[in-house]
C-alpha cells in the first residue's frame, strides 16, 4: 500500500525533529521547509498528501502559504500545527483551506487523528477551543464564510512583508511586482484597516489574527 506523503513546515529545527520523529513510522516524510515560500515551492515540487505547518514563519506566514499552496494543488490536505489557541487564527487557518488545526502542546496525541481526519475529508480542530468556538466558525456545510472586507491574497502578501520591515523596493523584487503596485496596495491596506504607521498595521494586524506573533 501507497504511504501516505507528508512535507513539513516550520522555522525551528526542533519542532521539526519531533514532528519527523512522531510521524515517520506511518507516513513517509516527503520534505522540509523553514520558511513560508520554500514551503509553497517544495509542495508544487513534491506534490504531498498532506502539508503540516507552522502559522509563524518567515517570508510568507502560514496562511498566506496555505492559501498558495491550495491554489496550485486544491486537493492537498493542510493542518496547522500552533502554538496559538486563538479564535482568530483558527478563523484564518480554516479560510487558508486547512483541514485541520492542532496545538503543539497536543501534537503527539492529536496529530495522527488529524492526518486521518483530514484524509477522510474532515475537518480537524483541537478540543482545546472548545465546541462553542467550532459551532461559530462553521457554517451547517463544515466551511467557514468569507468576510466582505477581507483583504486579497496580494495584500496579504504585501501585508506580512512590510510588517517584516521590507521596503517597497524589496516587497516589489521579492513578488515580481512594480514599485507602484506595491505602493498602491500599501495604501489599500492601510486604508482599509484604518491605520497610518507601521507600528499600527503591526498592532491591527495581529489583532485580527492576519499575522502571528
Amino acid at each position: 500500500m501507497k504511504r501516505i506523503r507528508v512535507l513539513l513546515g516550520d522555522d525551528h529545527a526542533l519542532i521539526l525533529d519531533g514532528v519527523r520523529a512522531s510521524l515517520q513510522d506511518q507516513f513517509e516524510i516527503a520534505g522540509e521547509a523553514y520558511d513560508g515560500k520554500a514551503l509553497v515551492d517544495a509542495a508544487e515540487k513534491l506534490r504531498p498528501d498532506v502539508v503540516i505547518l507552522d502559522i509563524s514563519m518567515p517570508v510568507l506566514n502560514g496562511f498566506e502559504s496555505a492559501r498558495l499552496i491550495k491554489k496550485s494543488l486544491p486537493a492537498v490536505r493542510i493542518i496547522f500545527l500552533s502554538q496559538h489557541l486563538n479564535p482568530q487564527y483558527l478563523k484564518h487557518a480554516l479560510k487558508a483551506g486547512a483541514s485541520g488545526y492542532v496545538l503543539k502542546s497536543g501534537a503527539r496525541e492529536e496529530l495522527h487523528q488529524a492526518i486521518e481526519a483530514a484524509l477522510r475529508g474532515q475537518t480537524y480542530i483541537t478540543p482545546s477551543f472548545g465546541e462553542d468556538v467550532r459551532s461559530q466558525l462553521l457554517n451547517r456545510s463544515g466551511e467557514i464564510g468569507a468576510d466582505d472586507d477581507e483583504l486579497t491574497d496580494r495584500q496579504r502578501e504585501i501585508l506580512q512583508l512590510i510588517v517584516q520591515g521590507k521596503a517597497n523596493k524589496e516587497i516589489a523584487d521579492m513578488i515580481h511586482v512594480s514599485v507602484k503596485t506595491v505602493e498602491f496596495h500599501r495604501a489599500r491596506i492601510m486604508a482599509r484597516l484604518g491605520v497610518r504607521s507601521v507600528a499600527e498595521l503591526t498592532k491591527v494586524a495581529l489583532q485580527q489574527g492576519l499575522i502571528a506573533e
